[in-house]
């Protein structure tokens, strides 16, 4: 049986910052289609710089970044419209509503606000913020900002979500809330996404692959599956399986470390 390309295929990729460190070396990395994979690491490792790249944010020094098909690889340039991306913070708007903070990836392709009324009121629904639609930034809770935040990263209806430590900054109710949310909507849509975290439990509950990287230069070091059905609800997180992949995952993450110290 022959194998499906990748979504999309990292090879050799490298870069190197205008003052001379460099950020990744070597790093090669397929996605496939619909998975959920977390890039987990330690401070510095590159994890979102490789994202960044990916998203066409930054350039790679050196290697290729492609878009396999059926009918050859592109460069993943041509599909920057079926990516999207939330960051560590929510960078809404604050003089917006949430509906205007939500519109504005559509609004940058010409698209009306009337048009694109449909879109957004379901990217809100999908968040459980249809109701806050007038609302502005400054009446939101913390959870709630990082929903909008991820409502206009979904309103574009990308094939490809990127994620940079989405949640790091929440309480942990709030971080476990979004973490089911998430799971919920990557299940139903069949998204693709790439989730950078320094966290080993919220790698182990979200992914069904982790890649660890190691720093100085961010690579590769292990690349390890973790095979729990889904849907993973609370009960995961206090069962034996669970506790057996976050020690695996530590275990990975420690090596990672001592790789960082000795290169």
């Amino acid at each position: 049986m022959t194998q499906a390309a990748p979504l999309i295929s990292l090879r050799h990729v490298s870069k190197r910052f205008a003052n001379g460190t460099l950020a990744l070396n070597d790093l090669s990395l397929d996605i496939a289609q619909g998975e959920f994979v977390s890039l987990l690491g330690p401070s510095g490792c590159g994890k979102s710089t490789a994202l960044r790249i990916i998203a066409g944010l930054a350039n790679a020094s050196g290697g290729k970044l492609e878009w396999p098909s059926a009918s050859g690889a592109t460069p993943v340039a041509e599909h920057g419209a079926e990516i999207s991306f939330v960051f560590q913070e929510p960078t809404l708007m604050p003089w917006a509503t949430v509906f205007g903070n939500v519109h504005l990836p559509l609004k940058l392709k010409g698209v009306s606000r009337t048009a694109a009324r449909d879109d957004v009121m379901a990217a809100l629904d999908m968040v459980g913020l249809a109701g806050f639609a007038d609302s502005y930034p400054r009446e939101l809770s913390g959870g709630m900002k990082m929903r909008v935040s991820i409502a206009r990263a979904l309103v574009t209806k990308p094939r490809l979500l990127l994620m940079d430590e989405p949640f790091a900054a929440l309480d942990e109710i709030t971080r476990f809330k979004l973490n089911n949310d998430l799971l919920h909507l990557w299940s139903t849509f069949g998204w693709t996404v790439i989730f950078v975290t320094h966290s080993v439990f919220e790698s182990v509950y979200l992914s069904n692959r982790i890649v660890v990287m190691a720093a100085r230069p961010g690579r590769v070091v292990e690349d390890m599956t973790v095979d729990a059905p889904y849907p993973r609800e609370e009960e995961f997180r206090t069962s034996s399986l669970y506790n057996d992949y976050c020690r695996k995952a530590s275990e990975a993450l420690h090596r990672a470390m001592e790789a960082s110290e000795g290169s």
